[in-house]
């Protein structure tokens, strides 16, 4: 079975979050487990997940609900549970920004989004397997 993960407006900033735990590795990043998550901007929109584990490795991210309202990625059960999630309230689901010369064409990866357990500080980046949601859509409409 399948689960989609609703953004809520309670998700729609970036969070300081102190220590999360990936419950497996980013896609090419097999040794970064450990992240803090911080905002970067006063607005809280615009965030930085930092690698405890790698000193450098960071990535910006932003709050899918920010931009993308009606946007619920469908999950297995398998991720559900690993993450042990128990409401979707409780999840904070963000997109890997790809930052370019100007706003205008910066993108957003909707076909991997990180799902944070804002309970169990669990996390996973999840590939998606509906292949109409983009890789690199643009970020602004």
């Amino acid at each position: 079975m399948m689960t989609a993960v609703a953004t809520h407006p309670e998700t729609h900033s970036v969070q300081d979050l102190a220590v999360i735990e990936l419950v497996e590795p980013m896609h090419g990043f097999p040794d970064a487990l450990r992240f803090e998550l911080a905002h970067l901007d006063e607005e809280r929109i615009l965030g930085g997940l930092r690698s405890l584990d790698h000193e450098g490795l960071q990535f910006l991210v932003v709050p899918a609900a920010q931009f993308f309202p009606d946007y619920e990625p469908v999950v297995s059960d398998e991720t559900v549970a690993a993450l042990d999630i128990t409401t979707p309230d409780d999840i904070l689901v963000l997109l890997v920004v790809h930052a370019a010369a100007t706003l205008v064409e910066t993108t957003v990866n909707l076909r991997a989004p990180l799902l944070v357990n804002l309970a169990s500080m669990k996390a996973a980046q999840v590939i998606l397997d509906d292949a109409d949601l983009a890789v690199a859509a643009p970020l602004l409409p």
